[in-house]
C-alpha cells in the first residue's frame, strides 16, 4: 500500500520532467534558428548599406553629363534619404515585426527601381556610359544588386527554417509561452509585376 502511494506523485514528476524537456529543446532550437535569422539579417543590412554608399558617387557622375534628366537621379536622391528616414530601431526589429519589415522592404525597393530607372536613362547617353568612372560604378552596383538578391534569398531560406520549426508539434504549443520574441518571420517578396519584364524605350 505504501509503494503505490508513491506512484501518483512520481508519475506527476515524470510528466512535469518530460514536459520540461520539451520546453526546453523548443526553447533552444528556436534560440538557435534565430540566431541564424538575425545573422543573415545583418549581411542583408549589409548589402544593402553598400548600395546606398555607392548611390552619392553615381548620382555625382551622372549629374556631370551634359543634358542629364535632372529628375531622374533626384528620383533616386529622394528614395535612397527615404531609405535613411528608417531609424535604426524599426530596421533591427524588422524580423519580429511583419509591419517594420514591409516598410523597410518596400523603401528598399523603391530605392531599386529608381536605379534601375537611372540605369535604363543612361543607355540614352553613350558618352556618360563610356566613361572610366560610370562603367566602375555600373559594375560595382551590378554586382551589389546581385548580392543583394542571394542575401535575401538566404534570409528567406533561415527565416523558412525557424518559422517551419516554430509551426510544428511540439514547438507550436510552447513558442507562444514567450512572447514576441519567437515571433513568425516575415519573407522578402517579388514587387508586383516583377514577373514581367519592364519596358524600357532606348531611342534618343
Amino acid at each position: 500500500m505504501q509503494q503505490r502511494s508513491w506512484i501518483g506523485p512520481v508519475a506527476v514528476i515524470g510528466i512535469v520532467v518530460v514536459i520540461a524537456l520539451f520546453v526546453g529543446s523548443a526553447y533552444n532550437s528556436l534560440v538557435t534558428l534565430g540566431q541564424a535569422v538575425d545573422a543573415q539579417w545583418g549581411q542583408v543590412e549589409n548589402v544593402y548599406q553598400r548600395r546606398a554608399d555607392l548611390i552619392p558617387n553615381l548620382v555625382a557622375t551622372v549629374k556631370g553629363a551634359a543634358n542629364f534628366e535632372s529628375s531622374t537621379y533626384e528620383a533616386v536622391a529622394k528614395a535612397r534619404a527615404s531609405v535613411g528616414q528608417i531609424s535604426p530601431a524599426v530596421v533591427q526589429n524588422a524580423v519580429n515585426n511583419p509591419q517594420d519589415f514591409a516598410k523597410y522592404a518596400a523603401a528598399q525597393d523603391q530605392l531599386g527601381s529608381a536605379l534601375s530607372r537611372l540605369l535604363a536613362v543612361v543607355e540614352n547617353y553613350p558618352q556618360l556610359k563610356a566613361t572610366e568612372n560610370f562603367q566602375t560604378l555600373q559594375a560595382q552596383l551590378e554586382g551589389t544588386e546581385n548580392r543583394i538578391a542571394f542575401e535575401r534569398r538566404k534570409y528567406n531560406d533561415v527565416a523558412q527554417a525557424f518559422n517551419t520549426r516554430r509551426d510544428t508539434i511540439p514547438t507550436v504549443f510552447f513558442a507562444g509561452l514567450f512572447g514576441s520574441k519567437f515571433n513568425e518571420k516575415p519573407y522578402f517578396k517579388a514587387q508586383a509585376g516583377a514577373e514581367q519584364a519592364p519596358a524600357v524605350n532606348f531611342s534618343p
